[in-house]
């Protein structure tokens, strides 16, 4: 395939008008290799990379947490359809026999030969239960428990060691020997904490490098106590995850979030449940019944219950409803989270020799065109 005449976003994070060439699935530098292929007029539309969302929970009425080889496949295909082309759903709160039973279906998922035109399954986001119970937001306190160092080796083993992130509330009890053991195997991210700022940069020091949905499910900043927030500004290699759904987040504390940590650090999630993609009504997230209006989905109590909006869409809303740089905000959503997650030598951007995944988005408003994964149209 050759993609003519779309304004490509390039490594370094600029558009340039020019072609794509794509053989075998694969990017490919030079036009005689491609040449034999489909040639696709691209005029009027921007191009940039797959996007990669590490923190999500569902969509279409599926859930990672329902522990079924055919709710990862129907997700994995929703999230292709939307031009995510790698995926690290994220568990709950949840006993131990069921977070068992996912890590089992995740390592069978992996292993299974998969349709070429749904998202690629990259492992686990362990979200919970090593959470504090005062910033559980929509977790079930019922499952949380102390970090336990056998009980997380358990559960990667059972996935064939998968797993890709893990939450954790570094004031509780064994957070910092967890940090300090785990760190190698997993990015530990900072999360449903009441940390501190001096507990906060310990956990840092100790490896942790991740902060998840930055400003939900933690004390906010203050001028005398700035808490885990300020706390990541200072550790320049934290990495901090938004959800730009227009819920969640206002739009003057993104576009401050961008100015405090620069795009080369934030990583746009969409923190999706399993409403995505469907009507208004009632649904379930971990268990617990949740609400859906419009884009809010609540529990009963009026906590906000993860978002209805999929990653291509928060990245939209960040830049048409927010402020935010088209530059930016790709890079946020596509090359940061697959530099995350350790992606990025075969995925994550448009060069020669990755996954030939690529979005056509019109310029005129940023809607979905096409999308190309694996060097195939959907």
């Amino acid at each position: 395939m050759i993609i003519q005449n779309a304004s490509v976003y390039t490594e370094d994070g600029n558009f340039v008008n020019k072609d794509i060439y794509i053989a075998n699935g694969y990017f490919v530098s030079d036009e005689a290799t491609a040449r034999d292929g489909l040639i696709f007029d691209a005029s009027g539309c921007y191009a940039i990379p797959g996007l990669t969302d590490i923190h999500f929970h569902g969509c279409m009425g599926q859930d990672f947490s329902d522990g079924t080889i055919e709710a990862i496949d129907a997700i994995a295909s929703y999230e292709a359809s939307v031009g995510v082309t790698n995926i690290v759903p994220a568990t709950m709160t949840l006993p131990e026999d069921t977070l068992l039973n996912i890590s089992r279906m995740a390592k069978d998922y992996m292993q299974q030969r998969h349709d070429f035109r749904k998202a690629r399954f990259q492992g686990i986001n362990l979200e919970g239960p090593f959470i504090a119970e005062a910033k559980k937001g929509a977790q079930n306190s019922d499952f949380i428990r102390e970090p336990d160092l056998k009980l997380f080796d358990r559960l990667n083993e059972a996935s064939g060691e998968c797993m890709k992130l893990l939450a954790i509330a570094p004031e509780t009890n064994h957070a910092m020997e967890f940090i300090e053991k785990r760190h190698d195997r997993v990015v530990i991210s900072l999360a449903h904490t009441c940390t501190d700022y001096d507990t906060a940069m310990t956990a840092f020091a100790k490896g942790a490098c991740h902060v998840t949905h930055l400003y939900n499910a933690m004390n906010p900043y203050t001028h005398r106590s700035p808490g885990l927030i300020g706390a990541a500004a200072d550790q320049e290699n934290a990495n901090v995850e938004l959800i730009c759904d227009g819920v969640h987040i206002h739009p003057a504390t993104v576009r401050t979030t961008f100015k405090i940590f620069g795009d080369n650090r934030i990583i746009l999630i969409s923190d999706s449940m399993r409403a995505t993609g469907l009507s208004d009504g009632n649904y379930t997230l971990g268990g617990q019944e949740v609400k859906v209006t419009g884009n809010r989905a609540v529990l009963a109590d009026g906590t906000i219950a993860g978002s209805v909006t999929n990653l291509f869409d928060c990245m939209r809303t960040a830049v048409l409803k927010m402020g935010i740089p088209l530059e930016s905000a790709v890079k946020c959503a596509a090359v940061n989270p697959a530099k995350c997650i350790g992606i990025y030598d075969r995925c994550g951007s448009i060069c020669a020799g990755k996954k030939a995944d690529v979005i056509l988005l019109k310029k005129s408003d940023l809607t979905l065109f096409q999308v190309i994964i694996n060097g195939a149209l959907l």
